[in-house]
Protein backbone atom coordinates (compact mmCIF):
# COMPACT_ATOMS: atom_id res chain seq x y z
CA UNK A 1 0.00 0.00 0.00
CA UNK A 2 1.32 3.45 -0.96
CA UNK A 3 2.24 5.57 2.06
CA UNK A 4 4.45 8.23 0.45
CA UNK A 5 3.55 10.34 -2.59
CA UNK A 6 5.71 13.26 -3.68
CA UNK A 7 4.04 14.21 -6.98
CA UNK A 8 0.35 14.58 -7.74
CA UNK A 9 -1.89 16.30 -10.28
CA UNK A 10 -4.57 18.29 -8.52
CA UNK A 11 -7.78 19.63 -10.04
CA UNK A 12 -9.03 22.62 -8.03
CA UNK A 13 -12.18 24.66 -8.50
CA UNK A 14 -12.86 27.92 -6.68
CA UNK A 15 -16.39 28.84 -5.66
CA UNK A 16 -18.69 30.78 -7.98
CA UNK A 17 -19.85 34.23 -7.02
CA UNK A 18 -23.49 34.59 -6.02
CA UNK A 19 -25.92 36.44 -8.31
CA UNK A 20 -27.08 39.92 -7.42
CA UNK A 21 -30.76 40.48 -6.66
CA UNK A 22 -33.16 42.76 -8.57
CA UNK A 23 -35.78 43.82 -6.05
CA UNK A 24 -37.99 46.85 -5.30
CA UNK A 25 -38.86 47.83 -1.76
CA UNK A 26 -42.55 47.34 -1.09
CA UNK A 27 -44.24 48.65 2.04
CA UNK A 28 -47.64 50.00 2.87
CA UNK A 29 -47.89 53.74 2.21
CA UNK A 30 -44.51 53.64 0.41
CA UNK A 31 -45.34 52.82 -3.20
CA UNK A 32 -42.02 54.20 -4.44
CA UNK A 33 -39.65 52.49 -2.03
CA UNK A 34 -36.89 52.20 -4.62
CA UNK A 35 -34.48 49.32 -5.46
CA UNK A 36 -33.27 47.22 -2.54
CA UNK A 37 -31.64 44.17 -4.16
CA UNK A 38 -28.53 42.97 -2.32
CA UNK A 39 -25.18 41.89 -3.76
CA UNK A 40 -24.16 38.27 -4.24
CA UNK A 41 -21.48 36.74 -2.02
CA UNK A 42 -17.90 36.09 -3.14
CA UNK A 43 -16.93 32.53 -4.05
CA UNK A 44 -14.39 30.75 -1.84
CA UNK A 45 -10.70 30.54 -2.80
CA UNK A 46 -8.62 27.38 -2.93
CA UNK A 47 -5.50 28.07 -0.84
CA UNK A 48 -2.39 25.92 -0.44
CA UNK A 49 -0.60 26.44 2.88
CA UNK A 50 2.53 24.82 4.31
CA UNK A 51 1.86 22.68 7.38
CA UNK A 52 4.80 21.15 9.24
CA UNK A 53 2.65 18.20 10.35
CA UNK A 54 2.11 17.11 6.73
CA UNK A 55 4.93 15.11 5.16
CA UNK A 56 3.36 13.58 2.04
CA UNK A 57 0.90 14.38 -0.75
CA UNK A 58 -0.89 11.08 -0.25
CA UNK A 59 -4.30 12.64 0.52
CA UNK A 60 -4.35 14.43 -2.84
CA UNK A 61 -3.27 11.25 -4.63
CA UNK A 62 -6.48 9.57 -3.47
CA UNK A 63 -8.71 12.66 -3.81
CA UNK A 64 -7.36 14.88 -6.61
CA UNK A 65 -10.57 16.90 -7.14
CA UNK A 66 -11.11 19.74 -4.65
CA UNK A 67 -13.71 22.52 -4.75
CA UNK A 68 -14.47 25.54 -2.58
CA UNK A 69 -18.04 26.59 -1.78
CA UNK A 70 -20.07 29.06 -3.82
CA UNK A 71 -21.21 32.46 -2.67
CA UNK A 72 -24.89 32.86 -1.85
CA UNK A 73 -27.15 35.08 -4.01
CA UNK A 74 -28.27 38.47 -2.74
CA UNK A 75 -31.78 39.06 -1.43
CA UNK A 76 -34.27 41.89 -1.17
CA UNK A 77 -34.12 44.32 1.69
CA UNK A 78 -30.49 45.15 0.86
CA UNK A 79 -29.35 41.77 2.19
CA UNK A 80 -26.08 40.64 0.65
CA UNK A 81 -25.40 36.96 0.09
CA UNK A 82 -22.96 35.08 2.31
CA UNK A 83 -19.40 34.66 1.01
CA UNK A 84 -18.24 31.17 0.13
CA UNK A 85 -15.86 29.42 2.52
CA UNK A 86 -12.21 29.25 1.45
CA UNK A 87 -10.84 25.74 0.98
CA UNK A 88 -7.44 25.48 2.72
CA UNK A 89 -5.27 22.56 1.58
CA UNK A 90 -2.24 21.76 3.80
CA UNK A 91 0.91 20.73 1.93
CA UNK A 92 4.39 19.65 3.10
CA UNK A 93 7.23 22.11 3.47
CA UNK A 94 9.10 22.27 0.16
CA UNK A 95 6.12 21.80 -2.17
CA UNK A 96 6.50 23.26 -5.65
CA UNK A 97 3.33 24.27 -7.51
CA UNK A 98 3.42 24.02 -11.31
CA UNK A 99 0.98 24.29 -14.17
CA UNK A 100 0.40 21.54 -16.71
CA UNK A 101 3.26 22.80 -18.90
CA UNK A 102 5.77 22.56 -16.05
CA UNK A 103 6.00 26.30 -15.34
CA UNK A 104 6.62 27.01 -11.65
CA UNK A 105 3.79 29.01 -10.09
CA UNK A 106 4.94 28.95 -6.47
CA UNK A 107 7.67 27.45 -4.29
CA UNK A 108 6.24 26.92 -0.83
CA UNK A 109 9.01 26.83 1.78
CA UNK A 110 8.48 27.70 5.42
CA UNK A 111 5.63 27.01 7.81
CA UNK A 112 2.57 29.11 7.01
CA UNK A 113 3.60 30.03 3.47
CA UNK A 114 0.47 30.14 1.32
CA UNK A 115 -0.56 30.38 -2.32
CA UNK A 116 -4.00 30.95 -3.83
CA UNK A 117 -4.30 28.17 -6.40
CA UNK A 118 -7.78 29.20 -7.60
CA UNK A 119 -9.47 32.56 -7.11
CA UNK A 120 -13.11 32.67 -6.11
CA UNK A 121 -15.55 34.47 -8.39
CA UNK A 122 -16.89 37.93 -7.64
CA UNK A 123 -20.42 38.30 -6.44
CA UNK A 124 -22.82 40.13 -8.75
CA UNK A 125 -24.07 43.60 -7.80
CA UNK A 126 -27.72 43.96 -6.86
CA UNK A 127 -29.90 46.66 -8.39
CA UNK A 128 -29.52 48.78 -5.24
CA UNK A 129 -25.76 49.05 -5.91
CA UNK A 130 -26.39 49.73 -9.61
CA UNK A 131 -28.76 52.64 -8.98
CA UNK A 132 -27.50 56.16 -9.59
CA UNK A 133 -28.76 59.65 -10.38
CA UNK A 134 -29.26 58.57 -14.01
CA UNK A 135 -30.54 55.08 -13.25
CA UNK A 136 -32.79 55.35 -10.25
CA UNK A 137 -34.76 52.12 -10.64
CA UNK A 138 -32.64 49.45 -12.39
CA UNK A 139 -34.71 46.46 -13.37
CA UNK A 140 -31.73 44.12 -13.47
CA UNK A 141 -28.78 42.86 -11.43
CA UNK A 142 -25.40 41.44 -12.33
CA UNK A 143 -24.68 37.73 -12.31
CA UNK A 144 -21.93 36.20 -10.19
CA UNK A 145 -18.59 35.41 -11.83
CA UNK A 146 -17.61 31.72 -12.03
CA UNK A 147 -14.60 30.72 -9.93
CA UNK A 148 -11.27 29.68 -11.44
CA UNK A 149 -10.73 26.11 -12.59
CA UNK A 150 -7.09 25.04 -12.43
CA UNK A 151 -5.16 21.85 -13.12
CA UNK A 152 -1.93 22.07 -11.13
CA UNK A 153 0.93 19.74 -10.31
CA UNK A 154 2.29 19.51 -6.77
CA UNK A 155 5.84 18.25 -6.46
CA UNK A 156 7.54 17.72 -3.12
CA UNK A 157 11.22 18.55 -2.77
CA UNK A 158 12.45 17.55 0.66
CA UNK A 159 13.79 20.38 2.78
CA UNK A 160 16.95 19.11 4.49
CA UNK A 161 20.47 20.31 5.20
CA UNK A 162 22.33 17.13 4.28
CA UNK A 163 21.57 14.52 1.63
CA UNK A 164 23.13 11.05 1.79
CA UNK A 165 23.65 9.74 -1.75
CA UNK A 166 25.12 6.51 -2.98
CA UNK A 167 24.46 3.09 -4.48
CA UNK A 168 21.72 0.84 -3.10
CA UNK A 169 22.80 -1.05 0.04
CA UNK A 170 25.73 1.32 0.64
CA UNK A 171 24.55 1.82 4.24
CA UNK A 172 22.70 5.15 4.01
CA UNK A 173 19.70 3.98 6.03
CA UNK A 174 21.93 2.44 8.66
CA UNK A 175 23.94 5.65 8.95
CA UNK A 176 20.90 7.93 9.36
CA UNK A 177 19.47 5.55 11.97
CA UNK A 178 22.55 5.93 14.20
CA UNK A 179 23.10 9.64 13.60
CA UNK A 180 19.50 10.55 14.41
CA UNK A 181 16.32 9.11 15.89
CA UNK A 182 14.97 8.14 12.47
CA UNK A 183 13.99 4.48 12.04
CA UNK A 184 14.13 3.68 8.33
CA UNK A 185 13.73 0.18 6.95
CA UNK A 186 17.07 -1.65 6.84
CA UNK A 187 17.65 -4.93 5.00
CA UNK A 188 20.38 -6.73 3.06
CA UNK A 189 18.86 -6.33 -0.42
CA UNK A 190 18.95 -3.45 -2.94
CA UNK A 191 16.32 -0.69 -2.97
CA UNK A 192 15.25 -1.30 0.61
CA UNK A 193 14.57 2.44 0.87
CA UNK A 194 11.69 3.41 -1.37
CA UNK A 195 10.99 6.85 0.08
CA UNK A 196 13.24 9.62 1.43
CA UNK A 197 13.80 9.44 5.20
CA UNK A 198 14.47 12.49 7.35
CA UNK A 199 16.34 12.64 10.63
CA UNK A 200 17.32 15.47 12.99
CA UNK A 201 20.92 15.56 14.23
CA UNK A 202 22.30 17.65 17.10
CA UNK A 203 26.02 18.36 17.13
CA UNK A 204 27.01 20.85 19.81
CA UNK A 205 24.93 24.00 19.28
CA UNK A 206 24.07 23.13 15.68
CA UNK A 207 20.88 21.28 14.84
CA UNK A 208 20.41 20.09 11.27
CA UNK A 209 18.32 17.67 9.24
CA UNK A 210 19.68 14.81 7.22
CA UNK A 211 17.91 13.01 4.36
CA UNK A 212 18.43 9.45 3.23
CA UNK A 213 17.79 9.48 -0.52
CA UNK A 214 16.90 6.14 -2.20
CA UNK A 215 19.84 4.47 -3.90
CA UNK A 216 21.15 5.77 -7.22
CA UNK A 217 22.42 3.64 -10.10
CA UNK A 218 23.90 4.44 -13.53
CA UNK A 219 21.26 6.15 -15.67
CA UNK A 220 19.32 7.51 -12.67
CA UNK A 221 19.21 11.03 -14.17
CA UNK A 222 17.43 9.58 -17.23
CA UNK A 223 14.88 7.68 -15.16
CA UNK A 224 16.55 4.33 -14.54
CA UNK A 225 15.80 2.74 -11.19
CA UNK A 226 14.40 5.09 -8.55
CA UNK A 227 16.89 7.91 -9.05
CA UNK A 228 14.87 10.26 -11.22
CA UNK A 229 11.93 10.10 -8.84
CA UNK A 230 14.03 11.17 -5.85
CA UNK A 231 16.93 13.23 -7.20
CA UNK A 232 14.71 16.29 -6.84
CA UNK A 233 14.78 15.73 -3.06
CA UNK A 234 18.50 16.55 -3.19
CA UNK A 235 17.95 19.97 -4.79
CA UNK A 236 17.29 21.87 -1.55
CA UNK A 237 20.10 20.24 0.47
CA UNK A 238 23.09 22.40 1.29
CA UNK A 239 25.60 19.54 1.64
CA UNK A 240 25.92 16.22 -0.20
CA UNK A 241 27.57 13.24 1.44
CA UNK A 242 28.74 10.34 -0.72
CA UNK A 243 28.27 7.04 1.11
CA UNK A 244 30.72 4.55 -0.45
CA UNK A 245 30.54 0.83 0.28
CA UNK A 246 33.97 -0.60 1.08
CA UNK A 247 32.63 -4.14 1.52
CA UNK A 248 30.62 -4.62 -1.66
CA UNK A 249 30.38 -8.16 -3.00
CA UNK A 250 30.15 -7.04 -6.63
CA UNK A 251 33.50 -7.54 -8.30
CA UNK A 252 33.00 -4.82 -10.93
CA UNK A 253 32.43 -2.15 -8.29
CA UNK A 254 34.83 -0.23 -6.04
CA UNK A 255 34.54 3.06 -4.08
CA UNK A 256 36.27 5.16 -6.76
CA UNK A 257 34.08 3.94 -9.64
CA UNK A 258 30.96 4.30 -7.46
CA UNK A 259 31.91 7.91 -6.71
CA UNK A 260 32.51 8.71 -10.38
CA UNK A 261 29.19 7.19 -11.37
CA UNK A 262 27.16 9.12 -8.80
CA UNK A 263 29.01 12.35 -9.60
CA UNK A 264 28.12 11.93 -13.27
CA UNK A 265 24.45 11.38 -12.44
CA UNK A 266 24.39 14.50 -10.26
CA UNK A 267 25.97 16.49 -13.09
CA UNK A 268 23.52 15.16 -15.67
CA UNK A 269 20.55 16.03 -13.45
CA UNK A 270 21.77 19.61 -13.39
CA UNK A 271 23.18 21.90 -10.71
CA UNK A 272 23.89 19.27 -8.07
CA UNK A 273 27.56 18.79 -8.91
CA UNK A 274 28.40 22.23 -7.47
CA UNK A 275 27.19 21.61 -3.92
CA UNK A 276 29.66 21.22 -1.03
CA UNK A 277 30.30 17.55 -0.43
CA UNK A 278 32.30 15.05 1.55
CA UNK A 279 32.96 11.31 1.31
CA UNK A 280 32.12 8.65 3.87
CA UNK A 281 33.77 5.23 3.54
CA UNK A 282 31.29 2.94 5.25
CA UNK A 283 31.50 -0.64 6.61
CA UNK A 284 35.09 -0.45 7.86
CA UNK A 285 34.08 -2.98 10.54
CA UNK A 286 34.56 -5.61 7.82
CA UNK A 287 38.28 -6.55 7.58
CA UNK A 288 38.46 -6.23 3.81
CA UNK A 289 36.48 -3.00 4.05
CA UNK A 290 39.02 -1.41 6.36
CA UNK A 291 41.89 -2.35 4.03
CA UNK A 292 40.07 -1.00 0.96
CA UNK A 293 39.24 2.26 2.76
CA UNK A 294 42.88 2.86 3.64
CA UNK A 295 43.83 2.08 0.03
CA UNK A 296 41.45 4.54 -1.69
CA UNK A 297 41.56 7.34 0.89
CA UNK A 298 44.72 9.05 -0.51
CA UNK A 299 43.19 9.08 -4.00
CA UNK A 300 39.96 10.66 -2.72
CA UNK A 301 41.81 13.29 -0.68
CA UNK A 302 43.93 14.18 -3.70
CA UNK A 303 40.66 15.08 -5.47
CA UNK A 304 39.87 17.59 -2.73
CA UNK A 305 37.31 15.55 -0.78
CA UNK A 306 37.20 15.45 2.97
CA UNK A 307 37.09 11.73 3.82
CA UNK A 308 35.70 9.96 6.90
CA UNK A 309 35.94 6.27 7.68
CA UNK A 310 32.92 5.05 9.63
CA UNK A 311 30.99 1.96 10.60
CA UNK A 312 27.27 2.37 11.18
CA UNK A 313 27.13 -1.07 12.79
CA UNK A 314 30.07 -0.56 15.18
CA UNK A 315 29.32 3.18 15.69
CA UNK A 316 32.88 4.04 14.66
CA UNK A 317 33.79 7.55 13.47
CA UNK A 318 30.25 8.92 13.83
CA UNK A 319 31.04 11.76 16.24
CA UNK A 320 33.73 13.21 14.00
CA UNK A 321 31.42 12.97 10.99
CA UNK A 322 28.53 14.61 12.84
CA UNK A 323 30.55 17.61 13.98
CA UNK A 324 32.21 18.00 10.57
CA UNK A 325 28.77 18.17 8.95
CA UNK A 326 27.64 20.71 11.56
CA UNK A 327 30.65 22.90 10.79
CA UNK A 328 29.96 22.76 7.04
CA UNK A 329 26.25 23.50 7.49
CA UNK A 330 26.90 26.43 9.81
CA UNK A 331 29.21 27.98 7.21
CA UNK A 332 26.60 27.38 4.50
CA UNK A 333 23.87 29.04 6.55
CA UNK A 334 26.07 32.03 7.32
CA UNK A 335 26.84 32.49 3.62
CA UNK A 336 23.18 32.67 2.65
CA UNK A 337 21.70 36.19 2.50
CA UNK A 338 19.06 37.02 5.06
CA UNK A 339 15.70 36.69 3.33
CA UNK A 340 12.99 39.26 3.90
CA UNK A 341 9.90 38.10 5.76
CA UNK A 342 7.61 39.59 3.11
CA UNK A 343 8.48 40.17 -0.52
CA UNK A 344 6.19 42.36 -2.59
CA UNK A 345 6.49 42.28 -6.36
CA UNK A 346 5.00 45.30 -8.16
CA UNK A 347 4.18 44.92 -11.84
CA UNK A 348 2.70 48.24 -13.01
CA UNK A 349 0.68 48.29 -16.20
CA UNK A 350 1.94 50.11 -19.26
CA UNK A 351 0.67 53.68 -19.63
CA UNK A 352 -0.94 52.79 -22.97
CA UNK A 353 -2.60 49.60 -21.71
CA UNK A 354 -6.32 49.86 -22.55
CA UNK A 355 -7.19 46.68 -20.67
CA UNK A 356 -8.32 44.76 -23.75
CA UNK A 357 -7.24 43.78 -27.26
CA UNK A 358 -9.12 43.49 -30.55
CA UNK A 359 -7.78 40.98 -33.09
CA UNK A 360 -9.24 39.97 -36.44
CA UNK A 361 -8.96 36.22 -36.98
CA UNK A 362 -8.50 34.36 -40.25
CA UNK A 363 -12.24 33.74 -40.72
CA UNK A 364 -12.93 37.48 -40.42
CA UNK A 365 -14.25 37.30 -36.88
CA UNK A 366 -13.15 40.11 -34.55
CA UNK A 367 -12.26 38.79 -31.11
CA UNK A 368 -12.14 41.01 -28.02
CA UNK A 369 -9.99 39.74 -25.15
CA UNK A 370 -9.46 41.37 -21.81
CA UNK A 371 -10.18 40.86 -18.13
CA UNK A 372 -12.87 43.53 -17.88
CA UNK A 373 -14.94 42.87 -21.02
CA UNK A 374 -14.86 39.11 -20.47
CA UNK A 375 -15.96 39.49 -16.87
CA UNK A 376 -18.71 41.92 -17.82
CA UNK A 377 -20.07 39.47 -20.37
CA UNK A 378 -20.16 36.68 -17.77
CA UNK A 379 -22.06 38.99 -15.42
CA UNK A 380 -24.76 39.91 -17.95
CA UNK A 381 -28.22 38.34 -18.01
CA UNK A 382 -28.90 38.29 -21.75
CA UNK A 383 -32.58 37.58 -21.20
CA UNK A 384 -32.93 41.10 -19.79
CA UNK A 385 -32.83 43.89 -22.40
CA UNK A 386 -31.92 46.49 -19.81
CA UNK A 387 -28.96 44.40 -18.63
CA UNK A 388 -27.79 44.04 -22.25
CA UNK A 389 -28.04 47.80 -22.69
CA UNK A 390 -25.99 48.30 -19.52
CA UNK A 391 -23.31 45.99 -20.95
CA UNK A 392 -23.31 48.00 -24.19
CA UNK A 393 -22.79 51.21 -22.24
CA UNK A 394 -19.87 49.73 -20.30
CA UNK A 395 -18.15 48.40 -23.41
CA UNK A 396 -18.66 51.74 -25.16
CA UNK A 397 -17.13 53.67 -22.25
CA UNK A 398 -14.19 51.28 -22.18
CA UNK A 399 -13.48 52.08 -25.84
CA UNK A 400 -14.30 48.71 -27.39
CA UNK A 401 -16.48 50.20 -30.15
CA UNK A 402 -13.83 52.72 -31.12
CA UNK A 403 -11.18 49.98 -31.22
CA UNK A 404 -13.40 47.84 -33.46
CA UNK A 405 -13.70 50.74 -35.88
CA UNK A 406 -9.92 51.20 -35.92
CA UNK A 407 -9.46 47.48 -36.54
CA UNK A 408 -11.64 47.73 -39.66
CA UNK A 409 -14.88 46.23 -38.40
CA UNK A 410 -17.95 47.06 -40.49
CA UNK A 411 -21.65 46.80 -39.90
CA UNK A 412 -22.73 43.15 -39.74
CA UNK A 413 -19.26 41.75 -38.94
CA UNK A 414 -19.07 39.06 -36.29
CA UNK A 415 -17.58 40.06 -32.93
CA UNK A 416 -16.70 37.58 -30.17
CA UNK A 417 -15.90 38.55 -26.60
CA UNK A 418 -13.97 35.91 -24.68
CA UNK A 419 -11.88 32.80 -25.43
CA UNK A 420 -12.77 30.41 -28.23
CA UNK A 421 -14.33 27.79 -25.98
CA UNK A 422 -16.51 30.25 -24.03
CA UNK A 423 -17.28 33.38 -26.01
CA UNK A 424 -20.35 35.52 -26.74
CA UNK A 425 -20.69 36.15 -30.48
CA UNK A 426 -22.90 38.83 -32.03
CA UNK A 427 -23.27 40.83 -35.23
CA UNK A 428 -21.82 44.27 -34.71
CA UNK A 429 -23.76 47.40 -35.58
CA UNK A 430 -21.72 50.59 -35.09
CA UNK A 431 -23.52 53.39 -33.32
CA UNK A 432 -22.66 56.85 -32.11
CA UNK A 433 -24.00 55.89 -28.69
CA UNK A 434 -24.61 52.51 -27.11
CA UNK A 435 -27.94 50.96 -28.04
CA UNK A 436 -29.58 51.54 -24.67
CA UNK A 437 -28.75 55.25 -24.72
CA UNK A 438 -30.51 55.68 -28.08
CA UNK A 439 -33.75 54.61 -26.41
CA UNK A 440 -33.47 57.37 -23.84
CA UNK A 441 -32.19 57.50 -20.29
CA UNK A 442 -32.42 53.84 -19.41
CA UNK A 443 -33.76 52.77 -16.03
CA UNK A 444 -35.11 56.14 -15.01
CA UNK A 445 -38.43 56.81 -13.27
CA UNK A 446 -39.42 60.46 -13.13
CA UNK A 447 -41.46 59.79 -10.02
CA UNK A 448 -38.15 59.42 -8.17
CA UNK A 449 -36.91 62.86 -9.23
CA UNK A 450 -36.42 65.43 -6.49
CA UNK A 451 -39.28 67.98 -6.19
CA UNK A 452 -38.73 71.46 -7.64
CA UNK A 453 -38.26 74.38 -5.26
CA UNK A 454 -41.40 76.41 -4.48
CA UNK A 455 -40.13 79.52 -6.29
CA UNK A 456 -39.37 77.46 -9.37
CA UNK A 457 -42.86 75.93 -9.28
CA UNK A 458 -44.42 79.38 -9.04
CA UNK A 459 -42.42 80.63 -12.00
CA UNK A 460 -43.30 77.56 -14.05
CA UNK A 461 -47.00 77.88 -13.17
CA UNK A 462 -47.04 81.58 -14.07
CA UNK A 463 -45.35 80.82 -17.38
CA UNK A 464 -48.03 78.23 -18.15
CA UNK A 465 -50.82 80.77 -17.31
CA UNK A 466 -49.20 83.40 -19.51
CA UNK A 467 -49.05 80.92 -22.37
CA UNK A 468 -52.76 80.11 -21.97
CA UNK A 469 -53.69 83.80 -21.85
CA UNK A 470 -51.68 84.52 -24.96
CA UNK A 471 -53.31 81.65 -26.83
CA UNK A 472 -56.79 82.97 -25.78
CA UNK A 473 -55.99 86.50 -26.95
CA UNK A 474 -54.66 85.21 -30.27
CA UNK A 475 -57.80 83.11 -30.81
CA UNK A 476 -60.06 84.53 -33.57
CA UNK A 477 -63.50 82.93 -33.94
CA UNK A 478 -64.86 82.28 -37.41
Amino acid sequence: MTTFVDRVELHVAAGNGGHGCASVHREKFKPLGGPDGGNGGRGGDVILIVDQSVTTLLDYHHSPHRKATNGKPGEGGNRSGKDGTDLVLPVPDGTVVMDGAGNVLADLVGHGTSYIAAQGGRGGLGNAALSSARRKAPGFALLGVPGDLQDIVLELKTVADVALVGYPSAGKSSLISVLSAAKPKIADYPFTTLVPNLGVVTAGETVYTIADVPGLIPGASQGKGLGLEFLRHVERCSVLVHILDTATLESERDPISDLDTIEEELKQYGGLDRRPRMVVLNKIDVPDGKDLAEMVRPDLESRGYRVFEVSAVAHTGLRELSFALAELIAASRAAKPQEEATRIVIRPKAVDDSGFTVVQEEDGLFRVRGEKPERWVRQTDFSNDEAVGYLADRLNRLGVEQSLMKAGARSGDGVAIGPEDNAVVFDWEPTVMAGAEMLGRRGEDHRFEAPRPAAQRRRDNQAERDDVTQEFNDFKPF
